[in-house]
């Protein structure tokens, strides 16, 4: 069975398949948090966007219910954080050059606490801004690949510059598509919620969205509502359901497909021309229906 359309769907729905773009406390693991979310909102499962350590604050969209589904798309967006630099020497005159040597394709290795393999690996930093300097202490904003680990990165600075680092504080402003300007806190959670059980569920809504908005930095594929019953059941989508697409043949590339109402159907890997007559176009990865 079709969702409804995003607009048009129940609070009921929205819990089943929603999204929080959470603002993690300092204290528990992200791991905590999404289980918090989840015994809130009354579903059977919660996944996050991406592990922050108990300390770091910030940018933790949470998935609800069957939104779970879409965890993977936040591994194809970047990352963005305002980091405190801690130099354990003053910052020598070659402080903003260093930096921007450091906008680039780097190999990094996983701390032995992380909960992937240690295997030596390569992550881009996209930009590197110094926002501010205060005697020791240099405030940065990092835009960087998914997967990136701050702490080694300033590290890494610290042993270019020769005055030795480490990362102070650190907070995530952005996981793409979402960013810190509409971060919801638990506590906005926690209210909302209560304010729709006593019928007003317009506060709810603003905190709780549609799945779909985690899908916005990813390129879209429009598919007509035969395709996506026969994709509901497993077939691929083929060149003739496909309405409309924003992207072109390009090394398989991660795509949403969608029907004209703006339901979300899956995921998938593009393997061939959505202008073509036949063929299939996309292969499936996520059914979401």
């Amino acid at each position: 069975m079709l969702r409804a359309p995003p607009e048009e769907r129940s609070i009921d729905a929205l819990r089943r398949f929603g999204v929080v773009n959470l603002d993690k406390p300092p204290g528990p693991s992200s791991h905590q948090v999404a289980a918090w979310v989840r015994d809130s909102v009354d579903v059977d499962r919660a996944a996050h966007a991406g592990t922050l350590d108990p300390k770091v604050t910030g940018c933790l969209p949470v998935l609800t219910g069957d939104a779970t589904r879409l965890s993977q798309v936040f591994l194809e967006g970047g990352k963005e954080y305002v980091a405190v630099l801690e130099l354990h020497r003053p910052a020598p005159a070659s402080l903003d050059r260093v930096l921007s040597e450091f906008e680039d394709e780097l190999y990094q290795k996983p701390p032995r606490k992380s909960a992937v393999s240690r295997r030596l690996r390569t992550r881009e930093i996209t930009d590197l801004e110094l926002l501010d300097l205060e005697e020791r202490r240099a405030l940065l904003r990092i835009r960087c690949e998914s997967g990136t680990y701050v702490r080694k990165l300033c590290h890494d600075i610290g042993l270019a510059l020769g005055t030795g680092a480490h990362m102070g504080d650190l907070r995530r402003t952005g996981t793409d598509p979402f960013d810190d300007t509409d971060l919801v806190t638990l506590y906005d959670l926690t209210d909302a919620l209560a304010f729709a059980e006593e019928g007003d569920e317009g506060w709810l809504r603003e905190v709780l969205r549609p799945a779909e908005e985690a899908l916005t930095h990813l390129p879209r594929v429009t598919i007509a509502e035969s395709a996506a019953r026969e994709v509901a059941e497993g077939a691929p989508v083929y060149a003739p359901g496909v309405l409309d697409s924003e992207v072109g043949l390009a090394g398989e590339p991660l795509v949403a497909c969608f029907t004209p109402d703006g339901s979300a159907i899956c995921l998938g890997r593009l393997v061939g021309d959505p202008g073509m007559e036949s063929g299939p176009v996309v292969d499936l990865e996520r059914v979401l229906v």
